[in-house]
């Protein structure tokens, strides 16, 4: 008898184990947080290129200067659907931080770092990743050479693709510069073909002492 109870009590126990185990209270949250939509200003952009890397600028107010690492994560080249600029982002892994956002003009030129075949080194005159504009000296470092050289072909085809832009609009502007000349000048010799109102008075004169002297 003492050995079945004793298993009694054991099965009990064990359930009773059981369902604490399974037990998942639910408690609803004090301040209930609705979620949003955080936009990351990309979503006007197409991405043209995207690929992992390390960059760093040139501290040059450290005495002596030197490199120093700004962020690892994904470089990206995004072009804008309606401005169609084009500007180099890159954000730190896990953190999302900004370490490099500006613009590709015609004048950025991308060198090799020290004779590095993965690094490439290249000077902007207004970064923003620290939100106000500054000029930086950046270098980027890819796992491999062919890495490497598919961020700078990319890189160059977006330069080009700028440069030709900038010389449409430079056209265009020319182009509604000489309008707009050509409709001046054609203002200013209607403006000379018009009689002035003082030929039209005098004129007028003329007229009446000529019907005087009739009379």
């Amino acid at each position: 008898m003492a050995d079945t109870k004793d298993t009694q009590e054991e099965h009990e126990t064990s359930t009773d184990n059981a369902d604490e185990t399974n037990h998942d209270p639910h408690f609803e949250p004090i301040v209930s947080l609705p979620e949003q939509d955080v936009k990351t200003l990309e979503e006007d952009e197409e991405e043209l290129f995207k690929m992992r890397a390390k960059l760093y600028r040139f501290a040059s107010e450290n005495d002596p200067p030197e490199w120093k690492e700004r962020g690892t994560g994904d470089v990206k080249l995004l072009r804008h659907k309606e401005k169609g600029s084009i500007r180099l982002l890159m954000r730190r892994d896990r953190t999302l931080k900004i370490c490099a956002n500006h613009n590709i003009v015609p004048l950025m030129e991308l060198k090799p770092n020290a004779g590095s075949d993965r690094a490439w080194v290249w000077n902007t005159h207004a970064d923003f990743a620290d939100e106000h504009p500054k000029p930086e000296l950046l270098a980027i470092r890819f796992l491999n050479a062919e890495n490497a050289q598919k961020f700078k072909a990319k890189f160059d085809e977006c330069r080009e693709e700028i440069r030709k832009s900038l010389e449409r609009s430079a056209g265009t502007t020319d182009s509604a510069n000489k309008v707009a000349e050509k409709l001046e000048e054609l203002s200013v010799k209607d403006d000379k073909t018009k009689p002035s109102e003082e030929q039209k008075e005098a004129e007028s004169e003329k007229k009446e002492e000529k019907a005087e002297e009739k009379k």
